[in-house]
């Protein structure tokens, strides 16, 4: 069962892979399909050559726990996404609907929002732990 389930994922992978390069050569509105096979080829380095093992280091050194772990890569992802906005949150070029959010305050807000979740998960894990009945085995009887 687990073969033909593993098989099945690989078909359909590779069917989705054929559909979305068959796009990219394709699409008339992608005119350099070269550079967008490089990006992604540089993307999918930065991200498994450097950002996996980083947090994979941080999380085995840095972090005990796996609410603390899971907050931090959450925390990573949102300042993936978020961080070039907020870099160039002042770079609208005259156009101020370009960026018009206040985007620091925003990631801020977001990795706060995320990190008093993770505290309330760890409270009440340690809670539910504290709270538990301790569970004795039961005496056996000598029956000789």
């Amino acid at each position: 069962m687990a073969a033909w389930l593993r098989g099945t994922v690989l078909v359909a992978g590779l069917a989705l892979i054929g559909y979305g390069v068959y796009g990219l050569l394709n699409d008339p509105y992608i005119t350099a399909p070269v550079d967008v096979l490089v990006w992604a080829v540089g993307g999918l380095l930065l991200h498994d050559g450097l950002w996996v093992p980083l947090l994979c280091l941080v999380g085995a050194y840095a972090a005990r726990g796996p609410v603390l772990r899971g907050w931090l890569v959450v925390a990573a992802a949102v300042t993936a996404v978020g961080l070039p906005a907020v870099l160039r949150a002042d770079d609208d070029h005259g156009n101020p609907s370009v960026l018009p959010l206040p985007y620091l305050r925003n990631w801020l807000l977001v990795l706060a929002a995320t990190a008093v979740l993770a505290l309330a998960v760890g409270l009440v894990r340690r809670w539910r732990r504290r709270t538990r009945p301790v569970r004795r085995p039961a005496r056996r009887e000598d029956r000789s």
